[in-house]
């Protein structure tokens, strides 16, 4: 009997999951038994965590050699329907054309998507850096300004949110700016976050740290402040204060791929689908769920893991090891991931990295700056199209860590 294991996803969680799920079968001696594939609009992994930079060089590496050195399949297209019951998926080619393709274990890593609440204006007026066609777009516009004439609303980039992704923009932004107009350019880069603080969710102890970075890289802070409308000239703040911008770029928020409201069960205020220890989807059969659609603990403390590439690595690797162990017989394995740390790209100023989810400062200025380089360009890359490297490290135990 022949089994199908379908991965929905090439991301992070998609790339590890399909990776860890061949590794199993391998050891089984089970190939001719067991098929693996992969499911996303193309063979392709974009490197997310880059996308808010200003050079945008080899961010979608292509995983077709690697898919092929695994035995795994890559379907070009997406899914668009679950039928739990039959174990069926819908499927949209690349053509658009619909399909069906059955699954005898389902693996959900469609990862997530900026929040995109109903301001006025903002999906019209509005650039952000959540996918890579995002960012190009963004590139293309700061690089269109420079025959602009100077003004103040040319000069002024506002981001929206300032959590991770919108602090890392904001301290791109200056430099990036001055490339594109001329080092002598009065520019204005604005972070706007609703909350008390700029990072609320990076906690107390590298806040200071995050704030004089900030300010020695030209970024003005607003705070207790949200966005009630945009424009093409700027946006107004809920204050009734109004800022002249030409450039806007949306950061607030990560909610899970809509594909997760398909699965049965508990989701989160992210839209993240409850998993058990071994990310099955709670409650449905032959489902498992991973990286960023993925609501898991990652230890024994209370602590669930973010919607980001350090969580979806290890998520991946174990819920395709478990979808493969429970059709071959195989012992499953359980999520853990108690160890977790932060590397915060802070622009011109350098990098922070801390350590523990009370985020204990280990590494700032040009020493973090060189390991979040490593980290982005090296360690979160797919591996070469080695067979028996790629198994190396595609076991579930398998965690990257500075």
């Amino acid at each position: 009997m022949n089994y199908n294991i379908v991965v929905a996803g090439s991301g992070f969680a998609g790339l590890w999951a399909a990776a860890s799920a061949a590794r199993a079968v391998a050891l089984a001696h089970a190939e001719d038994r067991v098929n693996v594939t992969v499911v996303s609009p193309s063979a392709c992994m974009v490197i997310r965590p880059r996308l808010y930079e200003a050079v945008l060089d080899n961010v979608a590496p292509d995983l077709k050699p690697l898919f092929a050195a695994l035995g795994v399949r890559h379907l070009a297209g997406s899914v668009t329907e679950i039928d739990v019951a039959g174990h069926r998926l819908g499927i949209s080619d690349a053509d658009g054309t619909p399909t069906v393709l059955n699954y005898d274990k389902f693996i959900l890593a469609t990862g997530s998507c900026l929040f995109m609440p109903p301001v006025p204006g903002l999906a019209e007026h509005a650039f952000s850096v959540d996918q890579l066609a995002d960012a190009q777009a963004l590139d293309r516009h700061l690089k269109a300004l420079a025959a602009q004439p100077a003004s103040l609303a040319r000069d002024t980039v506002v981001i929206v949110g300032g959590g991770f992704t919108g602090i890392e923009t904001a301290a791109e932004m200056p430099d990036r700016l001055r490339s594109v107009f001329g080092k002598e350019a009065k520019l204005r880069v604005v972070i706007i976050e609703q909350a008390a603080t700029v990072g609320p969710d990076l906690g107390a102890v590298p806040r200071p740290v995050i704030e004089a970075a900030l300010a020695e890289c030209g970024v003005e802070i607003i705070t207790h402040t949200s966005v009630a409308a945009i424009d093409a000239r700027g946006l107004v703040l809920s204050s009734g204060q109004r800022i002249d911008a030409e450039t806007v770029v949306w950061t607030a928020g990560a909610r899970a791929n809509p594909l997760a409201a398909r699965i049965p069960g508990d989701k989160d205020g992210f839209g993240r689908i409850s998993a058990d220890p071994f990310l099955h989807a709670e409650g449905v059969p032959d489902i498992f769920v991973t990286g960023d659609v993925a609501r898991a603990a990652t230890d024994t403390q209370g602590n669930l893991a973010l919607m980001s590439c350090q969580h979806a690595l290890s998520l991946g690797r174990v819920a395709g090891h478990n979808a493969a162990a429970e059709l071959l017989g195989l012992p499953l394995h359980p999520y853990s991931q108690p160890k977790y740390v932060t590397c915060l790209d802070l622009g011109a100023w350098g990098a922070l990295y801390t350590e523990g989810w009370d985020r204990q400062v280990r590494l700032t200025r040009d020493e973090a700056k060189a390991l979040k380089r490593d980290i982005t360009t090296k360690w979160i890359y797919p591996p070469a199209a080695d067979r028996e490297a790629v198994f190396a490290v595609a076991n579930p135990d398998y965690v990257i860590v500075p």
